[in-house]
């Protein structure tokens, strides 16, 4: 056997190996049929396979999405609408995912057709504009039923967007136009409510701060007079007949500097001139008493 020989086999040798050597990433399995039957996965990391015995599919078990085109369904209430979607999906068995079906792809966008149909069957319009969270749980669980057996998990459903016909936007936006109108005269209403009440209250606080500082200044005004009176019921319980008589004399000689020529006099002043006498004639007494002491 010549070199060149020698040196073909060699460099045959080499790219077969090569080619039997199959270098799997960490997000990728490889599922080995040897002779055609199914040996399981293999992976991550550097894999052998026997030339011409054994065959490999790659299967990638990263989450991915399928988007699912827009579709006209019938509503409850029959109210066709269009409705577009995202399936999110990861392979859970990649050896399930490569034998169990031949295209995920295709096979799950046509069983979310009909699942959104049917879901969207079961709701009114109403519910359906208004409850798009429960609508992608209920897609989730029945789609996932499904690729089960498939080796596929179903991770998430998002509704893009729904779609209702032009006459019924209209009317939604003639409604929603409504509610914002109503909501404006409300808030509107409970403002000037609100106002009123906050006057209402503001003329009660005034009026009682009125009434309470009036009461204030009426009890001022009698305690005054209340001390006014104790101050003359103390002088006058200190004056004697005598202080008395000299107070009517003074009040007399007033009188008789005036023009009137009649005098009304009370009927006690008789009494108090004879009281006032006697009391001059003691003094006289005891003024000549003394007077009598002093000679002898």
């Amino acid at each position: 056997m010549d070199l060149l020989t020698i040196f073909l086999l060699v460099v045959a040798f080499l790219v077969l190996a090569w080619n039997s050597i199959k270098i799997v990433r960490q997000y990728q399995r490889l599922v080995v049929f040897r002779l055609g039957n199914s040996i399981g996965e293999k992976g991550p990391g550097p894999v052998w396979l026997w030339p011409f015995i054994d065959q490999a599919t790659r299967v990638d078990l990263r989450e991915q999405f399928l988007e699912v085109p827009s579709q006209t369904t019938i509503t409850k209430d029959n109210a066709p609408i269009a409705v577009d979607f995202l399936i999110y999906w990861r392979v859970m068995n990649p050896e399930d995912s490569v034998i169990a079906v031949a295209d995920f792809a295709g096979a799950s966008r046509g069983i979310a057709t009909t699942t959104l149909r049917a879901v969207i069957g079961d709701i009114s319009l109403d519910d359906v504009l208004a409850k798009r969270d429960q609508i992608n749980q209920v897609l989730q669980t029945k789609l996932d039923e499904v690729t089960e057996r498939w080796g596929v998990k179903v991770t998430a459903v998002e509704i893009r967007e729904i779609v209702p016909p032009k006459d019924i936007q209209d009317a939604m936006n003639r409604q929603m136009a409504a509610e914002r109108h109503r909501r404006a005269t409300v808030t509107e209403a409970d403002g000037q409510r609100q106002a009123t009440v906050t006057v209402a209250e503001g003329d009660k606080s005034a009026n009682i701060l009125k009434a309470e500082g009036d009461r204030q200044a009426a009890i001022l005004r009698a305690e005054g007079f209340s001390l006014a009176l104790q101050q003359i019921f103390n002088v006058a319980s200190t004056v004697d007949e005598r202080t008395m008589m000299l107070q009517y004399f003074d009040t007399l000689k007033s009188l008789g500097a005036g023009p009137a020529t009649k005098f009304i006099f009370p009927m006690e002043f008789t009494s108090m001139l004879q009281g006032f006498g006697r009391g001059m004639q003691g003094a006289a007494a005891a003024a000549d008493g003394s007077d009598g002491a002093q000679r002898s």
